[in-house]
């Protein structure tokens, strides 16, 4: 048995993430169009049908894709009607990669705003139910005025919203 030269293979970080989706050809495709996605590697499934591995790199990051496989305990966001996660990815211009990756087929779930952590951040739910956050960071704030920024921001969500006629 050969050894590996490196515990954290070459272009890996320490945690990578895995997403599993109901279509993964067409999910390469669009995180190919929406984010700039380079794909690595597929492989097939044993049926012959499906995607049962595939990477991609998205900015210095790679992540690992396949289809959905319910009897491995594999299910898509589809399936379970809903996702428990969302990737943060930075970007060097949030705006136009936020636009780019509505213009591919995600669905605002945040508009790109200024927050009160230092970000220029927006969210979108994706094709296959995954939810990402894209983000600039603009400014590099303390501990106390990211905390009094949250108390300022989370007081505002408490209040009701106006409707306009």
């Amino acid at each position: 048995m050969a050894v590996a030269s490196k515990p954290i293979p070459e272009g890996f970080h320490t945690i990578t993430p895995s997403l599993v989706v109901r279509g993964a050809a067409q999910a390469i495709e669009f995180y190919k169009k929406a984010l700039g996605a380079q794909e690595i590697m597929r492989m097939a499934s044993p049926d012959g049908k499906s995607i049962g591995h595939a990477e991609l790199k998205i900015g210095d990051s790679i992540i690992f894709l396949s289809d959905e496989m319910p009897n491995l305990g594999n299910k898509s966001p589809q399936t379970l009607g809903g996702t428990t996660g969302a990737l943060y990815l930075y970007v060097k211009d949030v705006d136009t990669a936020f636009q780019r990756a509505v213009d591919a087929g995600g669905k605002v779930t945040m508009p790109v705003t200024d927050q009160f952590w230092g970000d220029r951040y927006g969210a979108f739910v994706d094709p296959f139910g995954h939810t990402w956050g894209l983000s600039t960071h603009t400014q590099d704030l303390t501990e106390q005025e990211i905390a009094e920024g949250a108390r300022k921001f989370f007081a505002q969500m408490q209040q009701p919203q106006k409707k306009t006629a």
